[in-house]
């Protein structure tokens, strides 16, 4: 293994002087709109969108000069997004809930999914005691390899969960493709993919069933925590809307549940700072992927990195992370880990992102959760046997890829010339 040295008293980890020693720009942002929303929100005293109805959430406001920010906000991101529907939860991890419940998964169920992205997405298909099953994922985008799906598929499998990671779109013709012949529903997580749109002006979370978004702090429409459901389905909208809601109906009497659901109502103080960042979404995607272009071009230039740029399926993105795929065999067998460690010292925050796929975390290995699989009669699988069957995932997290947050996108083009400069300096010296 190789570790560092002194090989260049130029590196910053080793003493040098570092190639940047300002602060990148910061996230989330925030303006005089979030400030007013919130004080307008506070002194009205309705702090959540049953404070404008009549009845049990009956959908319909007080009058059109009295609305619900949330209902307001659910309607402009649908309508961004190309759905007729939308419904605003707490979490994007709420969000995937509700959709996998409202689409019939059940016990002992099948759900395809990624292994690349976070726990939520199989977390969701967990809580309903069904089995996630992993496909690899595609080595020149990092999302679900779709050729993989159609041969996991069984006589159980229900569903597909799908990840646009980083904001690059999976192959959603392949995909739906698959679930129409064998007669699945579709849930895309699109956590990472706010405003992102495809060729034929179609908008990521709307091609399959359920599109399922995140607002936590770190994505790219940020209200702290919050998510929100997107659908087409009028049916699934009602499901989703009662699952939220308690398994309440609008227009009946609050006390009277009709499915088992929870709490996920959003309220009206994240709607507040919803709104206002929806409006900057379009702007700030397009700076940062022009920012991105010019980043990825000087990056790509450097013989062991490969950024992952395809946009062949997409006509605006998102760019929540930069990926980069590194190649030690062409740096002198330089660990990943290692160059990142230099990148950070050099005053890029550089990550590895997962060091590890979903099924190696403990929660599949623990006796807890197979006992309550056995418990409901359900025969828990040994997820120990993905790590051969996934070798693009494995090698992603243990010694490929390399991340860069979407709010380094944001700044000028001499704050990307650091990035190339540091990315090129540390290569050099390591790989000397």
């Amino acid at each position: 293994m190789t570790t560092l040295t002194n090989r260049t008293a130029d590196l910053a980890i080793n003493g040098g002087t570092p190639v940047r020693q300002r602060p990148f720009p910061s996230w989330p942002v925030w303006g005089d709109e979030e400030r007013r929303n919130l004080t307008a929100v506070l002194e009205s005293g309705k702090w959540w969108r049953g404070a404008y109805h009549f009845g049990e959430l009956d959908q319909s406001a007080v009058d059109d000069s009295n609305r619900s920010l949330v209902e307001i906000f659910e309607q402009k991101f649908a309508a961004m997004h190309g759905a007729r529907h939308g419904l605003a939860v707490t979490s994007g991890a709420a969000a995937l809930e509700v959709a996998v419940r409202a689409v019939g998964i059940g016990p002992g169920d099948e759900v395809i999914t990624t292994p690349y992205t976070m726990v939520a997405t199989s977390l969701c298909v967990l809580n309903s005691f069904a089995i996630p099953v992993y496909a690899d994922i595609a080595p020149y985008d990092y999302n679900i390899d779709a050729d993989q799906i159609e041969s996991l598929v069984t006589e159980r499998t229900r569903a597909i969960v799908i990840v646009h990671f980083g904001g690059q779109l999976c192959d959603m013709e392949k995909i739906c493709a698959v679930a129409r012949k064998y007669g699945l529903r579709v849930i895309e997580d699109a956590a990472h993919a706010h405003g992102v749109m495809d060729h034929a002006g179609r908008c990521a979370g709307a091609f399959g069933d359920i599109g399922c978004f995140s607002f936590q702090a770190a994505k790219n429409l940020a209200t702290g925590e919050g998510g929100m459901v997107i659908t087409n389905d009028k049916e699934l909208y009602d499901r989703c809307f009662s699952i939220h809601h308690y398994g309440r109906r609008p227009g009946e009497l609050w006390y009277k549940h009709f499915m088992t659901g929870w709490n996920y109502r959003m309220n009206e103080f994240t709607a507040a700072v919803g709104i206002p960042a929806l409006q900057r979404l379009h702007q700030q995607n397009e700076l940062r992927q022009a920012n991105c272009d010019y980043l990825t071009a000087g990056l790509d230039r450097i013989p062991c990195l490969t950024p992952i740029t395809d946009t062949r399926r997409q006509r605006r993105h998102s760019r929540h992370l930069v990926i980069i795929r590194y190649d030690r065999a062409k740096n002198d067998g330089v660990h990943r880990d290692d160059l990142i460690k230099a990148l950070v010292a050099e005053g890029i925050p550089a990550m590895a992102g997962y060091t590890f796929p979903n099924y190696a975390n403990p929660l599949f290995y623990d006796q807890e959760t197979k006992d309550r699989f056995k418990a409901a009669g359900i025969d828990f699988p040994d997820y120990s046997v993905y790590r051969e069957r996934c070798p693009n995932v494995e090698r992603a997290c243990n010694e490929e890829a390399i991340w860069l947050e979407h709010r380094l996108l944001l700044g000028t083009r001499e704050d990307m010339d650091d990035i190339i400069t540091a990315f090129t300096k540390v290569t050099a010296a390591l790989g000397g």
